[in-house]
């Protein structure tokens, strides 16, 4: 019988899990992320388990991205038809995770997987936020503070796929195909990661599907709550690994932060914003490195019996 971790053991402070569950919160509403990405490296890093980190993270994401998917619906920037496909695209992606999550976890590999696929992600998508803020912020300087504009498209093989449906929000008159793979990709991430796979999924609704801006940070959202919910399910069922006091303690600062991230994506220019956070994600990257490459002053640790 598997037996969750409780949080006092963890050495784990509760009001730095609820200031940190408050921090992804504001990034999940302003960027539209999931924020899992930096949420389960940074449990990692105070010493919990990286399995138990993936799976409680996707729980706090999901009450994030409910309270952030509602202030945008209240604004009118959510796609529903453009998430319902991307929901079941994810839907079926997690459960192609779940069984990658469970071979792996048999192996008593799972803690090194996901240690090296997030180094890799997280340097991969960090070096591409830090090239774009820093082009946008040349190009701002130069044209005198304004915006570069940025052209609406999809790559040609999404524009030849058959079946094409409108989505009105969304300003689209594409395939379904291409959003439900995207999802299905995103879903096999969530449950793998703990993430939501809006720092994937916010870049490639405006760079590959072509969808309107207004649109995307809350469909990413909408899309989010549904997905993590099915992954927290998979986890709490298959894998048992959700710390439930953990999850919930992430979620208390989670849901209020990403109000606040809300309101700051209204006020504040994102362009200074994306170069933070791209530095942030590089410097967890290189934290992880660090951590896979040194030997750790205890090679073997004795778990007594809980």
């Amino acid at each position: 019988m598997d037996i969750y971790l409780p949080i006092a053991e963890m050495s784990v402070n509760a009001l730095v899990i609820i200031l940190l569950g408050g921090g992804v919160g504001f990034l999940s509403g302003m960027f539209g992320v999931g924020g899992g990405f930096l949420t389960t490296p940074l449990l990692i890093f105070y010493g919990i388990p990286p399995a138990v980190a993936v799976a409680s993270s996707a729980t706090q994401i999901t009450g994030a991205s409910v309270s952030g998917a509602l202030a945008y619906w209240r604004r009118g920037q959510v796609d529903v038809k453009m998430g319902g496909v991307l929901v079941a695209g994810g839907v079926m992606g997690a459960g192609v995770g779940q069984i990658i999550f469970r071979a792996l976890q048999k192996l008593g590999q799972i803690d090194v997987a996901i240690n090296v696929i997030y180094v890799v992600f997280l340097g991969v998508i960090g070096g591409l936020m830090l090239k774009e803020a820093l082009t946008t912020l040349i190009a701002l300087k130069r044209d005198g503070d304004r915006a570069p504009a940025r052209l609406r498209r999809h790559v040609p093989w999404i524009a030849a796929l058959p079946g094409k449906m409108r989505f009105y929000k969304s300003g689209l008159y594409i395939s379904p195909l291409a959003p439900l793979l995207l999802g299905a990709l995103v879903g096999v991430l969530t449950v793998i990661m703990g993430v939501g796979g809006g720092f994937i999924m916010v870049p490639a609704m405006i760079y590959l599907l072509g969808m309107s801006a207004s649109a995307v940070v809350g469909t990413s959202l909408f899309q989010i709550i549904f997905v993590t919910g099915a992954v927290t399910l998979l986890h709490a069922t298959s894998s048992k690994s959700v710390d439930i006091v953990l999850a919930l303690l992430l979620l208390a600062g989670g849901v209020a932060g990403a109000q606040f991230g809300v309101r700051a994506a209204q006020k504040l220019r994102p362009e200074k914003l994306r170069l933070a956070l791209a530095l942030i994600v590089l410097a967890v990257a290189v934290r992880l490195l660090i951590g896979l490459t040194l030997q750790p002053a205890a090679l073997f640790t004795l778990y007594g019996p809980q």
